[in-house]
C-alpha cells in the first residue's frame, strides 16, 4: 500500500463530474477522501486510487468511496469516482 498522504489541489474531469452527479456523490466527500485518504494505492504509473470508508445515503450506510486520480499531472486530475458497499473486495489490510 502506498503512502496515505493526501492532496488538496486537484481538477475534476467532465467524466468525473457526470459520474458524481449520476451516483449522487458530493464534491465535499471527494475532497475529504483526497485530503485524508484511509488508503492510497497505485493502479499504474501515474494513476492512483484514494479510498476511504464513508457513511452515505438515507438511511446512512457505510460505503467505500474510491477516487481515481492521475497524479502525474499538476494539479492532479480526478478521473472518476464511485462508491461500493463491497468494502472487503477493495480494502487492503496493512502489512
Amino acid at each position: 500500500m502506498a503512502s496515505t498522504k493526501g492532496i488538496v489541489e486537484y481538477r475534476l474531469t467532465d467524466h468525473a463530474e457526470v459520474e458524481m452527479r449520476r451516483r449522487q456523490i458530493d464534491e465535499v466527500d471527494v475532497a475529504g477522501v483526497l485530503g485524508a485518504p484511509e488508503q492510497r494505492e497505485a493502479v499504474r504509473k501515474g494513476r492512483e486510487v484514494f479510498q476511504s470508508r464513508r457513511e452515505m445515503g438515507d438511511p446512512p450506510r457505510t460505503y467505500l468511496l474510491r477516487v481515481f486520480v492521475d497524479t502525474d499531472r499538476k494539479p492532479p486530475v480526478v478521473v472518476t469516482v464511485y462508491r461500493t458497499s463491497n468494502i472487503a473486495k477493495y480494502w487492503r489490510a496493512e502489512l
